[in-house]
């Protein structure tokens, strides 16, 4: 049986859920980069201090079982902005158009913007910002985009956001010191220099362990302050009207560089550790694991801000704000995931985290905070990913939502479980590496690994009592094992990307 396709329908009060609220309540979502199950201190963190977000938590509800679109970036943002799964969407991986020529180059980007960004959406695309607009919502989305380049039909200002503000292209985002960020389609000149995060190194005879050595690395304008600002003028100039905001701030992924104040904080904490010098791709970092937590803890603080931002208009209580990541820990550029325990739960070095289908790749924490509406301090262990997330908004908005492949969780958030209803399975496939197809069926995950290199042995895992996919089960379950091969093959539809084809 395929997946379901799922239209909402209209008002609270036909679907059974809650009388309609007489004022729209405003949505703002809240997208980190790389951000790991077990990086807040809400879901377990030991080592970095996230006391805001885990005050959303203590606020509103934490869930234990919900996915993102996919183990890497541009993919991850498709699937949650169309509500489309990774075997259905337009954006299957990172595609950053090698044809147009010198795309790796931050000097010819600099001075040729065609070279920028990835893969595009298609003109008219049902995103999450086009259905808002259609509900009566001012849209805006501040940070990273990497879902079409400037200029080209999958901008955001051409998929359903009135104002945009941050990078277009993920390449740019490698750096927290980029030459410009983007207004719409328009490049707004900062006072830094072109960098190239992927071949700067030390000075020749440079001191790897004298802070000083690093100073190249830092310039004048930190972008996610100008992302921040931006987000705020933007609460403030429309707080009278219904308004949805995307956040997604490409903190904490790579280059490692965070405001000196929040690296000095943690070096005190941590003490002297060993300098990294980008043998993992990357600019080089005096205090890695410092400046790893400095990262998370600065947004930490930002989302704090935005909350007093909120209260201060009068808007807290009729805001729904949700905070997740796009996919789980990375493995590069200096970060240390195993040593902060950044996948929680699951395992998270190189084959276990990002960029692989493994739960330590896609399952990623998620807090959803309403004021009144949302039980303080609740818990859900319903299994859903980031397809589900535009049905909910569309039933929480009262319109009518696409066709998708997703189910609104609405009725869990208002503590209606008797009336949610479930996915059979879940589905995702990845084309980058050696591509990856995985289910989850209750309790069951099924992986299939290095799909280029013709394996077709599908490996089988009881999450309920093997949470670290580390005993494959697949012999003694061939029935499951079979059900999971017809789920993979009828959950998915040939890309027009041929990059995207495994």
């Amino acid at each position: 049986m395929k997946i379901e396709k799922i239209v909402v329908a209209c008002s609270f009060l036909s679907c059974g859920i809650a009388q309609a609220q007489q004022t729209a309540p405003n949505v703002i979502y809240i997208l980190m980069d790389d951000l790991g199950y077990g990086d807040l201190q809400c879901y377990g963190q030991q080592k970095i201090e996230t006391p805001n977000i885990d005050n959303l938590r203590a606020q509103g509800m934490k869930f234990t079982q919900h996915y993102s679109g996919s183990p890497v970036s541009a993919p991850s943002r498709c699937v949650l902005m169309t509500g489309q799964h990774s075997g259905h969407a337009q954006i299957r991986g990172n595609d950053e158009l090698p044809a147009r020529g010198a795309v790796s180059n931050y000097d010819s980007m600099y001075v040729h913007k065609e070279l920028e960004g990835q893969y595009p959406l298609k003109a008219g695309t049902m995103t999450l910002g086009r259905m808002m607009q259609q509900a009566g919502y001012v849209t805006g989305c501040f940070g990273k985009w990497g879902l079409g380049y400037p200029g080209s039909e999958g901008a955001p200002e051409k998929q359903g956001f009135d104002l945009f503000f941050g990078y277009n292209c993920q390449r740019q985002s490698h750096t927290y010191y980029p030459p410009f960020l983007y207004e719409n389609e328009k490049r707004v000149y900062l006072k830094n220099s072109v960098t190239n995060p992927h071949t700067e190194k030390l000075d020749e005879g440079a001191d790897p362990y004298n802070p000083a050595s690093y100073a190249k690395f830092t310039q004048k304008e930190y972008a996610d302050d100008l992302i921040f600002d931006r987000l705020i003028r933007f609460v403030d100039k429309h707080k009278d009207v219904p308004f949805f905001v995307m956040w997604t701030t490409p903190l904490p992924h790579v280059s490692l560089q965070a405001p000196e104040r929040w690296v000095n904080y943690y070096v005190r904490k941590f003490g002297d550790e060993k300098p990294y010098l980008s043998e993992r791709d990357y600019l080089p970092c005096r205090y890695p694991h410092a400046t790893y937590a400095a990262m998370v803890s600065y947004f930490d603080e930002l989302v704090g801000k935005l909350v007093e931002k909120l209260k201060a208009e009068g808007l807290y209580e009729n805001t729904l704000i949700v905070f997740t990541s796009d996919n789980g820990p990375t493995f590069n550029g200096g970060t240390d995931s195993p040593w902060f325990n950044s996948g929680g739960l699951f395992r998270s070095e190189y084959g276990w985290g990002k960029c692989f289908l493994h739960e330590g790749g896609i399952r990623v924490p998620a807090i959803y905070t309403w004021p009144g509406k949302i039980a303080s301090g609740s818990e859900s262990h319903h299994i859903c990913s980031a397809q589900d997330v535009m049905p909910t908004l569309a039933q929480l908005v009262h319109t009518v939502c696409p066709p998708t492949d997703g189910i609104s969780f609405l009725p869990t958030l208002l503590g209606r479980e008797q009336e949610q209803q479930e996915h059979e399975f879940l589905y995702w496939e990845f084309p980058e590496l050696d591509g990856e197809k995985a289910v989850r069926w209750g309790k069951w995950k099924g992986l299939l690994k290095n799909i280029k290199k013709g394996n077709t042995e599908i490996m089988l895992f009881d999450l309920e009592n093997d949470i670290r996919e580390e005993y494959n089960v697949a012999d003694k379950h061939p029935d499951i094992v079979r059900r999971m091969e017809e789920m993979m093959e009828e959950s998915t539809i040939l890309p027009e990307n041929k990059r995207f084809r495994m």
